[in-house]
């Protein structure tokens, strides 16, 4: 009978092992030291494992639209204070964080997130990282 548990256990260690392994060092990605600033509009909200997207249209000074793609917390993180419906496509968002290595590919580690007041909403919403952010 033990035999028989030995493989399936085995498989399930490994599996785990393997997705630990798998995930991604912020560091690698995302410039840790730096920080930057987009403004615009939302386009989507991705809540899903094991990180959230948001992808925000940001208009440049020469009038060109770039699109970023914001790499947010997991679902777990943010459960309780954000969920499908607490952000829609058009909100005006202000986010802060880490710029990616590869600058071409218009990419940023979430730090700090501000949906300010607006006709569609009758006051800010913020979320952030840092001990002296608030959530609102």
């Amino acid at each position: 009978m033990k035999r028989y548990l030995v493989a399936p256990l085995a498989l399930v260690l490994f599996g785990a092992a393997a997705q630990a392994w798998a995930h991604h060092s912020f560091a690698a990605t995302y410039l840790e030291n730096q920080t930057i600033t987009i403004d615009g509009e939302l386009v989507q909200f991705v809540l899903r494992n094991p990180h959230s997207f948001v992808n925000v249209d940001v208009t440049e000074k020469d009038g060109a639209k770039t699109r970023y793609v914001v790499e947010w917390a997991a679902p777990a993180q943010l459960a309780g204070k954000v969920d499908r419906e607490t952000l829609k496509p058009g909100d005006h968002v202000i986010i802060t964080g880490s710029p990616g290595r590869n600058t071409e590919d218009h990419r940023v580690r979430l730090l700090t997130f501000r949906r300010p007041k607006d006709a569609n909403h009758t006051a800010d919403w913020t979320w952030g990282l840092l001990p002296d952010e608030s959530f609102k």
